[in-house]
C-alpha cells in the first residue's frame, strides 16, 4: 500500500507544480514578445535571478524538496488510509508535522494566495515578467523535488527530516 501513497504523493506534488508552471508560462511568454524598455529587461533579470535563489534554491532545494521526499520515504514505509488518501498534502507537511512545519506551510500557503491575487491586478508586461521568474523558480523547484524523491526512494539512507509531528 505504501507504493500507492508514494506515486499519489509524487505526483500530486508535480502536477501542483505543473499546473502553477503552465498557467504562468503563457503570460511570460507574452511579456518576452513585448517591447521592453531598458528597465523592464533589468528587473525581468533581476527578478528571475532573485527567485531562482530565494524560490528555487533557499525554498525548495533546501527546505520544501528534502522535507518532501523525506515524509514521502516515510510514507512509503508507514502508509495510513489518512496518509494515503491525502498523500500529497501529507508530503507537503500540511498534517502529521512538527508544529513549526505546519506553522510555516500555512503561512507560506496564505502568502502565496494573497501575491497571487495582488499580482492578478498588475498589467503587462510587469505581470509576465514577474511571471517568468515564478517559472523558473517552480521549475527549478520542482526539478530538485524529483532529484530528492528519486534519492530519498532509492539510496538506503537518506538524512533530511520527514518533521513528523
Amino acid at each position: 500500500m505504501g507504493i500507492i501513497g508514494v506515486i499519489w504523493a509524487i505526483l500530486g506534488v508535480s502536477c501542483l507544480l505543473l499546473n502553477a508552471i503552465t498557467r504562468l508560462a503563457p503570460r511570460g511568454w507574452e511579456a518576452l514578445q513585448m517591447d521592453l524598455s531598458t528597465f523592464q529587461w533589468v528587473m525581468m533579470v533581476g527578478f528571475t535571478l532573485f527567485m531562482l535563489v530565494a524560490e528555487g534554491y533557499r525554498g525548495f532545494q533546501k527546505k520544501f524538496s528534502p522535507r518532501t521526499a523525506a515524509r514521502i520515504r516515510y510514507l512509503r514505509s508507514n502508509p495510513t488510509l489518512i496518509r494515503l488518501l491525502f498523500a500529497p498534502i501529507f508530503a507537503m507537511g500540511f498534517f502529521q508535522s512538527t508544529k513549526k512545519t505546519r506553522i510555516v506551510v500555512w503561512v507560506i500557503t496564505i502568502m502565496i494566495i494573497c501575491l497571487i491575487v495582488a499580482v492578478s491586478y498588475l498589467s503587462q508586461p510587469w505581470r509576465g515578467i514577474i511571471d517568468i521568474g515564478v517559472v523558473l523558480g517552480l521549475s527549478y523547484g520542482l526539478i530538485s523535488f524529483w532529484i530528492f524523491a528519486f534519492k530519498a526512494l532509492t539510496q538506503k539512507e537518506f538524512h533530511h527530516s520527514a518533521e513528523l509531528g
